[in-house]
């Protein structure tokens, strides 16, 4: 298996464990635990105090002094205090006995619950604002590089307006001007739109070079005087050119968009509580002035540096994967 795939499914996993966040978090990400704040990592247990050898693993329940282990049960459906029965989820236990796997939060809310649904909205946000910077920036670096004249000249001057303007201002600026008390699925577009329309700059300068050297190239040339219609042209032999500067600012823009909505969250200004965000977990863990003694709230940092990483690896897999990519891809 290549680098590339190997990265790939990396990534692909990566969306697979937050998409299946409902069957994967032990709670739900709003509920709360008001007598477990800030409580730490559930131990798991596999030997009581008698000395015994549990198959399934066990935890023992908060303040019970006797230590009555209560096994884990996998794929069952999920019971609640009031004894009500939930969805199914991969790991439960029943009441008294919690399973925190991260730890809670001030709200003694699950961290490990909120930390995949949080990534959902993070990711998401990330993947969908860099699809649309790129659609937008492949489309006008195309136009700019093909057509050229005045229309070249118009996109390149507007794409200099916004690389000069401060990126992480720009954002909070159009943020802070769209309304601030919506619903979550508003907030999350609001968020991939100010994000995307932001970021296209980039990637059309990039597209644009690729263009201007692939219109050169001689089977464009003996497409042209073959009678080919420039839109034939740009379609069979331009844009494929064009979409492998594309693949690869994907894998450079989608972790740069999660970390600019994790900051527009962090300031308040995405998805807002309780609906969970990697940015507004973030900030609730600066609140609580972290600590050796509250260690597990630092997961979401910890899963950004993953995703980083995760992209990082990718890019390099395609850089080495396609070295005729421009410097700057």
């Amino acid at each position: 298996m290549t680098a590339t795939a190997r990265t790939g499914l990396g990534v692909a996993a990566l969306y697979a464990v937050v998409l299946g966040a409902a069957f994967l978090s032990p709670y739900d990400p709003a509920a709360q635990h008001r007598d477990r704040p800030l409580a730490p990592p559930t131990g798991l247990h596999f030997v009581d105090r008698d000395g015994r050898v549990h198959v399934r693993p066990f935890v023992y329940a908060h303040g019970d002094a006797r230590e009555t282990p209560y096994p884990i049960r996998f794929f069952a459906r999920a019971r609640d205090d009031s004894g009500s029965i939930g969805s199914r989820r991969l790991l439960t236990v029943d009441p008294p006995a919690d399973i925190f796997l991260a730890g809670t939060d001030e709200l003694g809310r699950d961290q490990f619950s909120r930390l995949l649904y949080g990534g959902r909205i993070s990711l998401a946000a990330g993947l969908f604002a860099g699809a649309l910077a790129l659609t937008i920036g492949l489309v006008l670096g195309c136009l700019a590089g093909f057509v050229g004249r005045w229309m070249d000249a118009a996109i390149m001057a507007t794409s200099d307006v916004f690389l000069a303007l401060p990126w992480l201002y720009l954002l909070l600026a159009i943020r802070a001007a769209l309304p601030l008390d919506v619903s979550p699925g508003r907030a999350l577009a609001s968020v991939v739109l100010v994000i995307g329309i932001a970021g296209w700059a980039r990637p059309a300068r990039l597209v644009r070079g690729v263009v201007l050297s692939a219109r050169t190239r001689d089977y464009v040339t003996a497409a042209a005087a073959s009678g080919a219609s420039r839109t034939r042209m740009m379609l069979a032999h331009v844009l494929p050119e064009a979409f492998s500067v594309a693949l690869t600012q994907a894998s450079i823009l989608v972790p740069q968009y999660t970390l600019a909505e994790i900051t527009l969250s962090f300031f308040g200004l995405g998805v807002g509580e309780p609906t969970p965000s990697w940015g507004t977990m973030i900030s609730a863990m600066l609140r609580q002035e972290l600590s050796a003694s509250h260690w597990w709230l630092a997961a979401p940092a910890a899963a950004l540096v993953l995703v980083s990483l995760l992209y990082h690896a990718v890019a390099d897999a395609l850089h080495q994967r396609m070295p005729g990519l421009p410097a700057g891809a």
